[in-house]
């Protein structure tokens, strides 16, 4: 019954746009995806907006340099297991499905953050980073096939940036509630809250009938009414066939250089805003919202970006391509952080640097689904974020080591990733796959 009314909702919207045989259904969709992607992000920056106390808890202020090893080693536990759930996750949301596999993961992560209310060591919090890490890896592989399920090729990097930028708004709306939480109620009160979100987020999805909807509203259905036949099954690709595609490892190059520099943002901003500005605990949040107010904007625009310049006539890897180096020049500004005295200063080169960030994922996240089948997606970008993860695993415990001393220099390495990023992928730059090719690799495997 839960399911018909949720139908039922959405009929009026269905009629009016069905006649043009594309339902406005999509960005539905869409905003679902908004909400798991801010709750994922709340999740796991909670622990970046608690680390003044934490460190007091964990004895941080008598010796510092011990404590910045051990939380590198904590933030490691959580990217190691991010890149290990990625291989497995991908795999499974395209045997799946978006809909069971989003469930999954998302029961994963909120009971993993809620486990953190328990941990008193590093050896806990680790553990508790490394469960939180492996569900939350679910999340992207399952937004982006639910994207390439719902939105045509020129809407994708949109849809993307309009999802990935809950991101973003995550960091708008963590800023404020977590360290007020934790400062009136316990620092425990903070993953309680993020953890509960997700609970919350999973009764929705769960009464949504996704599937029903899809196989009515969805591209196959929309691209059936066009040609009048029903659309044929997606070829399922096998790991060993995707892992010898050079589209494949373009992404994964692309995943090793820029996913450090997000999550250098996401767990260091505040610990750099606090050492270097003096920033304390509730003053963090207008500095991290003016930031990530850049983000969002970004993100949109970055992705709006491609569809504009698809729409003026160039092609679809032409229209990536040409976003994604906007966005690589507007990330190296950031490399003056070195020279910059004023917070304010540095915050306008961070807010430029993460917007640049944004709207360059946005399209880099678009390419699986515009290379591959959409039965590869979720396996594609399963593999690009585990070899991201094995870039950040490697740049956090560098950055662990040299932060008290050159902390200013990471944000150097940071600003021109997405240059060096953009001219490997632009190096013999990868074909999409016709639909004949993959059926003829599906057979043959």
């Amino acid at each position: 019954m839960n399911g018909q009314r949720a139908a039922a909702s959405v009929s009026g919207a269905n009629n009016a746009s069905g006649r043009s045989g594309r339902s406005n259904l999509r960005w539905v969709v869409c905003g679902l995806l908004f909400l798991a992607t801010t709750i994922n992000y709340m999740d796991r920056s909670a622990l970046g907006l608690v680390e003044p106390i934490l460190r007091h808890v964990l004895g941080g202020d008598l010796h510092p340099d011990l404590y910045n090893r051990q939380y590198s080693d904590i933030v490691i536990c959580f990217i190691a297991a991010y890149g290990i759930g990625l291989l497995i996750t991908g795999r499974i949301i395209d045997r799946v499905g978006a809909k069971v596999g989003y469930a999954l993961s998302i029961t994963l992560w909120g009971l993993a953050s809620i486990s953190h209310i328990f941990a008193r060591s590093v050896v806990a919090f680790g553990a508790a980073r490394f469960a939180l890490g492996l569900g939350e890896a679910g999340n992207f592989p399952a937004a982006l096939k639910a994207t390439a399920d719902w939105f045509p090729a020129e809407e994708r990097a949109l849809a993307t940036g309009l999802f990935n930028s809950g991101t973003s708004a995550a960091s708008l709306v963590a800023p404020l509630l977590i360290p007020w939480m934790a400062v009136h109620y316990g620092w425990q009160s903070a993953f309680l809250t993020t953890g509960s979100l997700s609970m919350i987020w999973l009764a929705g999805w769960l009464i949504f009938p996704y599937n029903r909807l899809r196989k009515k509203y969805g591209v196959a259905a929309v691209e059936s009414q066009k040609k009048e036949k029903p659309p044929e099954s997606a070829p399922r690709l096998s790991m060993k066939f995707l892992l010898k595609k050079r589209g494949t490892w373009n992404f994964a190059f692309s995943k090793f250089m820029t996913d450090p520099v997000w999550w250098l943002y996401l767990f260091w901003l505040p610990k750099f805003f606090n050492e270097r500005f003096h920033v304390n605990m509730l003053g963090m949040g207008l500095p991290l919202i003016v930031v990530y107010i850049g983000s969002t904007v970004g993100s949109i625009v970055g992705g709006w970006l491609a569809g504009f310049l698809m729409k003026r006539g160039y092609s679809l890897q032409t229209s990536r391509r040409l976003a994604m180096m906007i966005c690589a020049f507007c990330a190296t500004p950031v490399v003056l952080i070195p020279v910059v005295h004023s917070l304010w200063h540095a915050i306008g080169l961070l807010c430029l640097a993460t917007a640049a960030h944004q709207g360059f994922s946005s399209n880099l996240l678009s390419t699986p689904s515009d290379l591959f089948p959409t039965s590869a997606v979720g396996t594609v970008v399963g593999i690009g974020g585990a070899v991201g993860a094995v870039g950040s695993t490697l740049f956090t415990t560098l950055v662990g080591i040299v932060w008290r001393k050159y902390s200013l220099l990471v944000f150097v390495a940071g600003g021109f990733a997405y240059l060096i990023t953009l001219m490997a992928f632009q190096w013999r730059p990868p074909v999409p796959m016709t639909d004949e090719e993959a059926r003829a690799a599906a057979v043959s495997a």
